[in-house]
């Protein structure tokens, strides 16, 4: 079973995402939530995970700052990263694929938008 945690302040967000995952085949997957950068760390380092997936805008700790700790923690920085982000900044959108995001994905999430990011991943985990 594959654990995902999900990095959003909004928690209508993070259950949107939660569910578009759901819908893309993933309904028996552990989710953990995270309300900001921080609570996601610790949620990291509990328990082994599959995939993050995180917001940028977010108090205490933003979606930038969390995947830089993940991509420099030895610990973490095996973990895909997924960037689901508003802003739509294509400078914004490289510095994150060169930090170590696996892909950025704008909101609205949609199974739909999930699908070629989750197709990529699954075949990651296969091998």
């Amino acid at each position: 079973m594959k654990r995902i945690v999900i990095a959003d302040d909004s928690g209508t967000a993070r259950m949107f995402t939660r569910r578009c995952f759901e819908i893309a085949g993933f309904r028996e997957a552990e989710f953990a939530e995270a309300e900001n950068g921080l609570e996601a760390l610790f949620k990291l380092r509990e328990k082994s995970t599959d995939l993050l997936v995180t917001d940028l805008t977010m108090p205490k700790m933003d979606g930038t700052e969390l995947l830089k700790r993940v991509k420099t923690s030895p610990d973490l920085a095996a973990i895909p990263v997924l960037v689901i982000s508003s802003a739509g900044n294509p400078a914004k959108e490289k510095e994150l694929l060169e930090i170590g995001a696996v892909a950025i994905i704008a909101k609205p999430v949609s199974p739909a938008k999930l699908m070629p990011v989750l197709e990529t991943l699954k075949r990651q985990w296969m091998a």
